[in-house]
């Protein structure tokens, strides 16, 4: 089950997986009632719930006395609450349907501070927390919950980024070298991984260097 605002690229991603694979629908994560007809449609179609994505994010950025209180609301409801009401909508189903996995994406934003991307690194930070306590919930009843915390990936996102010091790789991930490790986190190979924090970053968070001059 494919959920987007951006319909026609959903449609087009569900004909690419095959009609017996995969179905589109509309979703606006920041709105609960978005949610449970998503849910909802996933049951009727595939029989039950097993494994939610928390995929959706924005990005919007600017010097704090720029900064607007609109811009936060909207990446905070987006990049934050958006994954509470998915896992708030979901559960029942994935409770049901036990062994079930719950998979955050949150981004190297979830451990360290960029500037200007206030309400960025906040959602993301939220995301890491939000995880810990649906994972201590949620784990005797057999729902795993982790979360994925990536660098710069060749997404629409990142589009013009210069990433080139990024990272130690000097470049910026494929979307296919993170998608195994999500397979993973769905399955159950992953089962004694709960409130876990996977780091798919091309080497940024592990360091730089090195230092050089006097």
């Amino acid at each position: 089950m494919i959920g987007d605002v951006l319909d026609a690229e959903g449609k087009e991603l569900a004909r690419e997986l095959g009609a017996e694979n995969a179905i589109s629908t509309r979703l606006d994560v920041s709105d609960f009632s978005s949610w449970q007809e998503a849910v909802q449609l996933a049951e009727q179609t595939f029989g039950r719930l097993n494994v939610l994505v928390n995929n959706a994010g924005i990005m919007n950025s600017g010097p704090l006395d720029e900064y607007g209180l609109d811009q936060w609301d909207k990446i905070i409801a987006v990049n934050l609450t958006g994954q509470f009401l998915g896992a708030k909508a979901a559960i029942p189903s994935l409770r049901a349907a036990a062994p079930a996995s719950i998979i955050n994406i949150s981004s190297t934003a979830g451990f360290r501070g960029y500037a200007e991307l206030h309400g960025y690194t906040a959602s993301k930070f939220g995301v890491r927390g939000l995880t810990k306590s649906l994972a201590v919930e949620l784990a005797n009843q057999n729902v795993r919950v982790n979360s994925v915390h990536p660098g710069a990936v060749a997404t629409a996102m990142t589009d013009g980024l210069d990433v080139a010091g990024l990272n130690p790789l000097g470049r910026r991930g494929q979307p296919a070298e993170l998608s195994s490790l999500i397979v993973y986190l769905a399955s159950d190979e992953s089962s004694f991984a709960i409130g876990g924090e996977f780091i798919v970053d091309g080497g940024e968070l592990a360091g730089s260097g090195p230092i050089t001059g006097k």
